[in-house]
Parts: structure tokens; C-alpha cells; sequence
């Protein structure tokens, strides 16, 4: 994806903090970095109350929770109140490479649509930047299209790979038995966020995948230099609807998605129907 805000003045810690509050009283919440071992009990319930995972495939525990705080790893809790409404947790990386995977990140079903989930990544931001951390990365599925809107066009986080079936089976009250296809991102902790409404409008290119209503998707082929790959208005929904439909856009999106970016494409934007933009090689 091309950083269209490569060249702006890096943003200050102070910045990043306001932003950051902004978010937060916007939301009706405080973040707060966890560590007390009964608030990470919380955290690990809130996360089984998303999730709803098996025991075989949960993502995190209370005791690997305890092992990441201990080691200064980023574990925050969201607040309306007394309640805890959302949670992120995240990894660093390799000794000095100044880079943290976010694993996981989840609002409440009641908190879900007041801005939860920018408060706790910019204030993510802020602790990043206050450690030297340069930028985080995290993965999400390609297919929810409110998630590729949130990074993409709200964050301004940048496309890095397609990962297929990254996880594999997870089985849980989200993934269900769909693939575990998932798109990593990258976010420079430095740029500032686009601007509010930063989704662009359709501009007309080409879309390599052919949706007819009521139908599965096909794959269709284009030379134009610009094209859009398409996502379903609401994959959750439709893989209890129709798993046939479900499966079909996972496969459709793996091998258009997939493909521009192992060539060497950018996804430079994700429109407001819902459409990774894609610039091939030469145009990027």
C-alpha cells in the first residue's frame, strides 16, 4: 500500500497522547495498561465472552497473560465506569527491531460502535512511542469488511501480506469452521492519522471478483492497472447463512488478495463499498 503520508512531520509524543484522550472521551471510556492478576482474569473472560472459544483453541490464557506483563509486554483494558468494556494485547518483537504484533483486540458486544477500539489502539500508540517502537503490526480477516475500514482507511495502517489460513482451524463463536485467511498490516506509529472520512468513494476500476446478487462470487480477470477486489457486505452473517456462499468468497478473495500482493501490487486504499484498491507493480 503506498503511504500517501510518508512525507508529513512525524507526530509528537504529546500529539499522539491527545489523540489518544480525544478518543477516549469520545468513547466514554478510560484505557488503562493491566497487570494485577485479577484484572487479567478479567481481560481472559472478556475474552472468552467474544470469542467464545473451545478450550483447545483459545487464543490467550491468564497465565501467558501474567508471562507477557511480567516481561513488558502492552496488556490495556477499556473502562466505562467500573466496567471493562475492551481489551488488546500485544507481543514485541525481535530484540531492537523497534516493532509489536498486536495478538488480539476486542470490545464488548454492548461497547461495540462508540469508538472503543480507536481508543485502545491509540493509546496502543502512545505506549508504543513512549518505548521506542516504531510500529505495530497485527492481522485481521480479509472478509470483515467494518475491520478493513477501521485499518485501513481510520488508522491508516499499511498491507504487508496475505496469510492463508494463518491460524488454522479455531472453531470458535467468530472464525466458526471457515479458513483462518488473514491479512497482515503494518502501522507507522509516527504518522498521523487520516484525515476523519478519509474512505474514498468507487472510482469505476475494474473488479476481479464478479458478485451478482443472491450468487457466489467468481473470479474475473483484468489487464487495467488499477483494479478493486470486493468483499461481502457481511461475511458473519453469511456463513450462518450459507457456508457455500461463505467459502466461496474466502476462496475468491485468497486468490485475487493473495495474488496482487505476492506480485508486488499495493493496496492503496479501501473504498466505501467496501473495496480493496488495488495498484499494480508499475503503478504503484
Amino acid at each position: 500500500m503506498t503511504d500517501l503520508l510518508a512525507n508529513a512531520d512525524p507526530v509528537p509524543l504529546a500529539q499522539a497522547d491527545d489523540d489518544a484522550r480525544a478518543a477516549e472521551a469520545r468513547a466514554g471510556v478510560v484505557v488503562r495498561r493491566l497487570d494485577a492478576l485479577d484484572d487479567l482474569h478479567a481481560v481472559h473472560a472478556l475474552y472468552r465472552s467474544i470469542w467464545r472459544p473451545d478450550d483447545e483453541h483459545a487464543a490467550i490464557t491468564v497465565e501467558v497473560l501474567r508471562a507477557l506483563t511480567k516481561a513488558g509486554n502492552h496488556v490495556a483494558g477499556a473502562y466505562a465506569g467500573d466496567d471493562l468494556v475492551g481489551m488488546t494485547v500485544a507481543l514485541n518483537g525481535t530484540p531492537d527491531s523497534g516493532h509489536v504484533h498486536s495478538h488480539i483486540a476486542g470490545v464488548a458486544p454492548s461497547g461495540q460502535g462508540r469508538g472503543i477500539g480507536l481508543a485502545l489502539k491509540l493509546r496502543q500508540r502512545v505506549w508504543g512511542l513512549e518505548h521506542g517502537v516504531r510500529s505495530i503490526g497485527w492481522t485481521f480477516d480479509p472478509l470483515v469488511r467494518r475491520n478493513a475500514h477501521f485499518n485501513l482507511a481510520k488508522l491508516g495502517a499499511l498491507p504487508v501480506e496475505y496469510l492463508t489460513d494463518f491460524y488454522g482451524p479455531m472453531s470458535d463463536g467468530i472464525n466458526g469452521e471457515d479458513a483462518t485467511d488473514r491479512l497482515l498490516v503494518s502501522w507507522r506509529l509516527d504518522r498521523p492519522l487520516p484525515a476523519p472520512g478519509a474512505a474514498p468513494e468507487p472510482d469505476g476500476r475494474p473488479a476481479l471478483v464478479h458478485h451478482p446478487e443472491g450468487d457466489v462470487p467468481l473470479v474475473t480477470e483484468s489487464t487495467a492497472a488499477r483494479v478493486a477486489v470486493p468483499t461481502p457486505a457481511d461475511i458473519e452473517a453469511l456463513r450462518g447463512a450459507s457456508p457455500v456462499a461463505a467459502s466461496a468468497w474466502r476462496l475468491a478473495v485468497r486468490s485475487t488478495l493473495a495474488h496482487e500482493l505476492a506480485a508486488g501490487s499495493a493496496v492503496v486504499g479501501f473504498d466505501r463499498a467496501g473495496h480493496y484498491l488495488i495498484s499494480r507493480k508499475d503503478n504503484a
